[in-house]
């Protein structure tokens, strides 16, 4: 993969290696991207509690041992011990260079593909949706295109549940009423579904009458559905 993370890690390494010793180099990915430079490493603030000195003396060690060459233009110690890394531009358009070169961009596929299950909104379909639902959505969009780009298997649900018994419990609930025309908008089905659920949930005669409407409702549903198929 095309990424700095992973030549700016292996200099890290090698510096804390140059400053303590090969016993010390045996440490996790410690660079990230910052505000107040390219990259920033915190490593320094791991290890002075292993070596037991000052963060800033244990950055200040490590950074004057890093190898600026061609990927660094600087490293310099920052507030309680972080080392911020400042990439050469000459670095960083080569490397802009080898990902337009390729056609996926620099990302590799996956070792291994797996299957992976990812979960959308799953709205009520008798209810009003709401930015929560959208927002899930497009969060689950991104991640499953991600994966799907990584080589694995996606399986993209959208699971609308049982929605018979909620529209069973709507269209009662407007029987009950006495609103037999579709005269609302979807903020008025909001304020009768959370009627019928106050009386699905508190009155025990309600419940069978909402089910058996619910239960015509997916059997039309289902009948109009392999109908519209066979056409």
């Amino acid at each position: 993969m095309i990424d700095p993370l992973s030549d700016l890690n292996q200099l890290v390494r090698a510096g804390v290696r140059a400053a303590f010793g090969a016993s010390y180099a045996a440490i996790e990915d410690s660079v990230h991207r910052s505000e107040h430079a390219d990259y920033q490493a915190d490593v320094a603030l791991a290890l002075a509690r292993q070596l037991k000195r000052s963060p800033r003396d244990v950055a200040a060690s490590i950074a004057a041992r890093l190898t600026l060459g061609e990927v660094l233009e600087s490293a310099v110690v920052s507030g309680p011990g972080f080392i911020n890394l400042t990439c050469r531009s000459e670095y960083l358009a080569a490397q802009l260079g080898r990902m337009h070169g390729d056609v996926r961009l620099g990302v590799e596929r996956a070792k291994s593909s797996e299957t992976v299950v990812v979960d959308y909104s799953s709205p009520n379909l008798a209810k009003e949706m709401h930015v929560g639902h959208l927002r899930s959505t497009i969060i689950g969009d991104c991640l499953a295109r991600t994966l799907d780009y990584l080589g694995h298997d996606v399986r993209r649900q959208n699971h609308i549940g049982d929605w018979g018994t909620p529209f069973g419990m709507l269209i009662e609930q407007m029987l009950d009423e006495g609103i037999t025309t579709g005269s609302g908008d979807v903020n008025s089905l909001s304020v009768f579904y959370r009627a019928a659920r106050l009386k699905f949930d508190g009155n025990p005669g309600f419940v069978p009458i909402a089910l058996a409407v619910g239960s015509s409702c997916c059997s039309k549903a289902i009948q109009s559905h392999s109908s519209c198929g066979a056409n």
